[in-house]
């Protein structure tokens, strides 16, 4: 059991290979926090969802859940459907502390390895 746990949260899709760079991700954050767990939950078309991933997490008896948003921007899924989500969550498991980060594509730092991404594209 970790006392801390991430959860990377996406979006979903049809195609189950749309979910490889989320898998790798998660790899590589689960070999750089060893003492947290780190989880993949995903808005719809694909499992597990948010609930069911802080329901696994309480039942373990995790403390602290992160919810990261893998996003590009604070669309809409962000700015209505997460929120109702972790509100649903945190009404369920009243002693879990649930924090949300911003979406990622909010970071400075990842819209830095984004663009030096694009500029070596360049040739």
């Amino acid at each position: 059991m970790a006392a801390r746990a991430l959860i990377l949260f996406a979006h979903g899709a049809r195609d189950a290979r749309w979910r490889e760079p989320f898998d790798r991700l998660r790899t590589r954050l689960a070999a750089q926090q060893p003492a947290v767990d780190v989880r993949l939950a995903f808005l719809e078309l694909m499992t597990p969802d948010l609930p069911s991933t802080i329901d696994e997490l309480a039942a373990a008896g995790t403390q602290r859940v992160t919810i990261v948003p893998v996003f590009f921007g604070q669309g809409g899924h962000l700015r209505r459907d997460l929120p109702a989500l972790v509100a649903q969550c945190v009404q369920a498991h009243p002693t879990l502390s649930i924090h949300c980060a911003d979406a990622v594509g909010e970071d400075d730092g990842v819209l830095d390895a984004i663009a030096g991404y694009c500029a070596r594209q360049l040739g």
